[in-house]
Parts: C-alpha cells; structure tokens; sequence
C-alpha cells in the first residue's frame, strides 16, 4: 500500500475509536451521581477522573491492535514516539466533564515521521466527530468544513485559552491587547474543541501561550485542512513539552497575531 492508502486506514479507524470513546465517555457523563465521575486534581484547576484512564485504556488497546507496530502518547499514560505516533487526550475538557458541562471531547491525532496528518475528535454529548487528514479536507458529521471569512477583528470572535500553568502576566496582557482590538472574546475549556470550531467557521480563531501535543494537534490538523493560518507546532520537543498555539481564519491572521503582540512566537504555516 502506498503511504497515503495507509493513512486513510489509520484515518478511518481512528474515527471509529474517538466514536467508541465518545459513547463511553457520555455513558460515564450521564451517571454523574456515582463515584466513576468523582475528580482530583493533578495540579491547580488541573482536573483528573476515573474515566481520563479508562478511555484512554481503550483508545491505546484499539489503536494498537490495529497497528501493532506503531506507538501512543496519551495525556495520561504518556508512551513512546516512532515514526507512527498517536497523540491522545481521552478526555479534552476535564473540567468540564468533571463539572456537569457537556463540552468535552476525545482527540485522537496521528503524528507521521514529524508530521501531523490525521485528526479526529468526537463531541459526544453533541455527537459531532470532526476529522480530516493531510490532502483529504476536514469534515464535521461528513460535511465539508471551512473557515470563516472574517476580515476585521472588531467582528471577530476569538478563543484565548488559559492554563494555571501559564504566566498570567502575559495572558491577562494577551487578553487586554485582544479586547482593545475589539476582539469577542471566550474561553470554553477545551483546546481541541476550539480548533474545531475554527475549522468550522464557528469561531474566527484560538490562541494560547502553551497547549500540549494532545490538546492541540488532532485540532491542528483539521484547521489547518479547512483553511486556517496555524503556527508551526511541531518544533523541538513540542510533542512532549508543547508549545505556543495559533489557528485563525486567513483574513485575520497577520492582524491578529499583531494586535496580541504574537508574532513573534511562531512562524505561520500557510
């Protein structure tokens, strides 16, 4: 098989396990009142639950028996880098699962020899699987996904995500910078999830001074195939340590990345 027949089969199965997932993760969701759905901390606001390693259990033993040569980075079981990596969050949005919002997703990204090719995630309180592939578009529920058309950011509508981890100097100014430019402005807890909605023309762009691999690349991929502008991610040890996040529609994007004084961090990838 050729190279690109051989991603559209990870593709393909990589949409049936974020499906199995998702359902799984709904299942858990709904039976709230039990001690499954019970949380900890990992770290300030940094939420953990029972179900982060159960789905993940079972996206890295689906994934690995259909390809048992390649390897899985999950958020929380970590793993090893190959030149077929998969880039897992079970659960992007934690907190928000963990608090009774039904916003929250399975990211499932295909990391090839450097390169970051396939993304799928699954919304499954909305049922909305959002994928794409290098070459192949990006799709929401089997429909073709593009960005928006915004040309000035005083009709755009921004996420700019925040992390305890982060300094909040930089992002208090980022938020600032953003609002004097007549940003709208919104977080909603999930990194992949707003790269989605760039994709689909939902939301005009996302930012963040830091996301890790798994928060972002499955995201990175479907913006970048609907047409979004996106920093370079993958740059020295991004896939473990991450790295600075960009993904806005075309007709922002320079602007953009001025008016929060970003520019600097990133090269923009066409």
């Amino acid at each position: 098989m050729s190279g690109d027949v051989e991603r559209v089969k990870r593709w393909r199965v990589a949409e049936a396990v974020a499906r199995e997932a998702g359902t799984l993760q709904k299942r858990r969701f709904l039976a709230r009142t039990s001690d499954e759905v019970a949380y900890q901390f990992k770290g300030p606001q940094d939420y953990l639950t029972a179900t982060d390693g159960e789905v993940e259990r079972l996206v890295r033993k689906r994934l690995l028996a259909a390809f048992p040569t390649d390897t899985m980075l999950g958020e929380e079981g970590g793993g090893e880098i190959s030149e077929f990596t998969w880039v897992v969050d079970p659960i992007d949005g934690t907190s928000n699962f963990a608090r009774g919002i039904p916003h929250f997703c399975v990211s499932i990204a295909l990391v090839e020899r450097g390169e970051a090719t396939v993304g799928v995630i699954y919304a499954p309180m909305v049922d909305e699987l959002y994928s794409a592939a290098t070459g192949e578009g990006a799709w929401l529920n089997g429909e073709l996904m593009r960005v928006s058309s915004v040309t000035r950011l005083d009709r755009a509508l921004v996420e700019l995500g925040w992390a305890a981890r982060q300094p909040k100097a930089e992002y208090l100014e980022m938020l600032r910078r953003g609002m004097d430019a007549g940003l709208g402005v919104r977080g909603a807890g999930s990194g992949s999830l707003a790269a989605a909605q760039v994709a689909a023309g939902r939301v005009d762009a996302c930012v963040e001074l830091h996301m890790y691999a798994w928060d972002w690349l499955a995201g990175m991929v479907m913006a970048r195939e609907a047409g979004a502008r996106v920093n370079r991610f993958l740059t020295g040890d991004a896939l473990r340590k991450g790295n600075f996040v960009f993904a806005a529609a075309p007709g922002i994007a320079e602007a953009l990345a001025s008016a929060l004084d970003v520019a600097g961090r990133m090269e923009l990838a066409e």
